[in-house]
């Protein structure tokens, strides 16, 4: 990372070594973190010593030495080099460009200066500085500032190192849910044993006790509950976080739990669940008449059996919507991985080259090595992004129309290497000399935006871009360069040997191995300064929906943990229907019926709430995960076999849940049933 002077004074970044005003003054100076110290000098004092950066083996002076930058930073970077190094030695002219974005400008205001103001202010600098350039250039630019708070979750800048916000919302609410889940656990288990704790409630009532002394006394065994639960879960939290950041592709350090604010709202945040969830078990069980619970006469209200019902009905609809939700998710990543992208991405490998000179040297040796099919230079390989250029190309009304077109730098064999399909006139080619200079492929989102019928229209049509002009000689037919999650935009091609910088070789599946080692051999060769380094494009356009795959393995794992904790729900309720029903089962044993037909007879209705929670959830679960699939412009469908699917894995995990209650009740012995009668 390139940086100027004020680095470490407008960031907090501790500096070990080093004056923080001087360190990234002079060109060619560098600062590098304790790791990479560690790494390149051991023990040894670093500062003073020289490296060598960049392919071209630059000699660069370390000036000081930082503690390694906090893993949740936006900047990363174990190397800062001084900006001025780029002035000096790769592009003298650039402090004065405004029209150009490959830095990030930090602002740090002073105190109690409005943001909002300081926007306002923004277009009269940029008019002042660069109006005159911007208007013959044809640039039209606005300047506005982000909180740096924000950048994370909320920008959108290209570059950024962007989270997802409606990620965090969706697994917040999971959380809730789970929360909501547990807690009506607790009441239903709680007032399953109410029949248990019946004769206590009757006795400390006939020696005095007052029903608000029994409610007081129910709700502090529910805060001790909660009490003793927070330590657990703590102690559990800290032990899983490194398995959680494996799931999710994050580094979330056990520091969050060192602030004393944080572990007191969590603490708090329990105990109101274990009062709120506490309350009702209490009313329930010290409103208990001592004369009816004592005479052995004691049964529940309707009203309570249906409150009870409802709230597993409640447990099983998020559940079920869950479950659904989870199908969705895994469905859309398997559409997205396995959709033809429209090029083939299969076993091509791609170097980074720096815009190194021996470049083209490198990508010519490429046909000596008898492994490689294909070879080719470009600025851009799909999923690696790309420059956009303001361009005029004639539309079909025969105007120019301006538009900011994605664009990519290629040589004559890139479309081939890549295996693109040519729709209407042709590919680049080294017989028409004129393709170097004014010559521009686009692709069919192009065709579509300037008014074209078909794509033969387009062919001989003119354009205008950064300083090219020419005719259009062929269309590709649209492909993914972009992740799937996007529209497919309009693109143009040109050839730019000086703007390429990445070699994309095809090779053969056949002695890989061996072919990799010849490649590295001539790229040591060549490029001895730069390590040899490359990716397959197939895993790195598929590394795109990493964070999509990491979320849905999150989604499953919660969705399995909120059913687990649901079906303790329905285990309960099970429970407490059958101790209510005890006499009622031995007296029908008794009169014959076999052990199916008392199973049939307790199931029949927890079957018949889960079958009322599937309905329930059903068009709440498609209301959301079609809201979800917006995000892609490239989508599956909510067929119904999802809800089928959805369905029979509740209900089977369902049956296997109540199945063991009532097979208890079935095979118990009639007359112990029926001692108490």
């Amino acid at each position: 990372m390139y940086a100027d002077s004020s680095l470490f004074s407008v960031f907090d970044f501790e500096l070990l070594r080093g004056d923080k005003n001087t360190v990234l003054k002079d060109p060619f100076s560098i600062v590098l973190s304790e790791t990479a110290a560690k790494k390149y000098f051991g023990n040894a004092d670093p500062v003073g010593q020289t490296v060598l950066v960049s392919n071209q083996g630059t000699p660069a002076k370390i000036t000081g030495l930082m503690k390694d930058i906090p893993d949740n930073s936006q900047i990363r970077a174990d190397m800062i080099m001084s900006m001025t190094t780029i002035t000096q030695e790769y592009a003298k002219g650039i402090d004065n460009q405004w029209g150009n974005y490959g830095a990030l400008a930090f602002v740090l205001l002073k105190p109690n200066t409005d943001a909002a103001s300081f926007d306002k202010k923004l277009p009269a600098f940029l008019e002042k500085n660069a109006g005159k350039e911007m208007r013959e250039r044809q640039m039209f630019v606005t300047l506005h500032t982000e909180k740096l708070r924000d950048v994370y979750l909320k920008s959108a800048r290209g570059g950024a190192k962007n989270g997802n916000l409606t990620n965090v919302y969706v697994f917040s609410v999971i959380a809730i849910f789970i929360l909501v889940i547990a807690c009506i656990n607790f009441v239903n288990l709680t007032t399953a044993r109410s029949v248990e704790r019946a004769k206590e409630v009757g006795v400390r009532k006939v020696v005095g006790a007052l029903k608000f002394q029994l409610a007081r006394q129910f709700i502090v065994e529910s805060l001790l509950m909660c009490f003793f639960a927070f330590l657990v879960t703590t102690l559990l939290a800290m032990a899983l976080l490194p398995v959680f950041n494996t799931m999710a592709g994050k580094v979330i350090s056990t520091s969050i739990f060192n602030p004393f604010v944080n572990i007191a709202w969590l603490f708090g945040a329990s105990m109101l669940i274990g009062l709120l969830a506490g309350i009702y078990p209490a009313w329930v069980l010290s409103s208990f008449k001592p004369i009816t619970v004592l005479k052995g006469r004691f049964s529940t209200s309707n009203r309570g059996v249906i409150l009870r019902k409802g709230l597993v009905i409640t447990q099983f609809t998020i559940s079920i919507a869950l479950i659904i939700a989870t199908i969705v998710v895994y469905n859309q990543m398997n559409y997205m991985r396995s959709k033809d992208p429209g090029f083939n991405k299969e076993q091509l490998m791609v170097f980074e080259t720096d815009f190194d000179p021996a470049k083209n040297a490198f990508v010519q040796a490429m046909d000596l090595i008898p492994g490689v099919k294909a070879k080719s230079l470009s600025s851009s390989v799909p999923g690696t992004g790309n420059r956009g250029a303001y361009s005029e190309i004639e539309n079909n009304h025969g105007d120019m129309q301006v538009a900011n077109l994605d664009l990519y730098f290629v040589d004559f064999d890139y479309i081939s290497t890549l295996g693109l399909k040519m729709i209407a006139g042709r590919a680049f080619s080294k017989e028409f000399g004129t393709d170097t200079t004014k010559a521009m492929i686009i692709n069919e989102a192009a065709v579509k935006m300037f008014g074209y019928k078909s794509p033969q229209e387009a062919i001989g049509r003119r354009f205008k871009q950064w300083g090219r002009e020419g005719n259009i000689v062929g269309v590709v037919k649209n492909f993914n360069y972009r992740s799937l999650q996007y529209d497919i935009a309009p693109l143009t091609m040109r050839i730019d040997a000086e703007g390429t910088n990445l070699v994309s070789v095809k090779v053969d599946g056949k002695n890989l191995p061996k072919t990799i080692a010849a490649v590295e051999k001539q790229w040591s060769t060549l490029l001895p300064n730069r390590p040899f380094s490359y990716f397959f494009l197939d895993e790195f356009f598929n590394d795109q929906y990493k964070g999509e795959e990491r979320f849905g393995s999150l989604f499953l794992n919660f969705a399995v943990l909120a059913i687990m904790i649901s079906c303790l729900g329905l285990l309960g309720l099970a429970s407490y229907s059958t101790i209510q029903r005890t006499r009622e089962i031995g007296i029908r044993k008794v009169m014959g019926a076999s052990a199916i037909s008392i199973v049939n007879l307790l199931s029949a209705d927890f079957l018949l709430l889960v079958g009322i929670s599937f309905i329930m959830a059903t068009p709440l679960a498609w209301y959301f995960m079609h809201e979800w699939l917006q995000n892609f412009s490239n989508r599956i469908n909510i067929s119904w076999w999802i809800f089928a699917a959805a369905g029979s894995i509740a209900l089977v995990i369902a049956v296997f849940t109540i199945s063991y209650q009532a097979l208890k009740a079935a095979f118990a012995s009639p007359v112990r049933s029926m001692r108490s009668e």
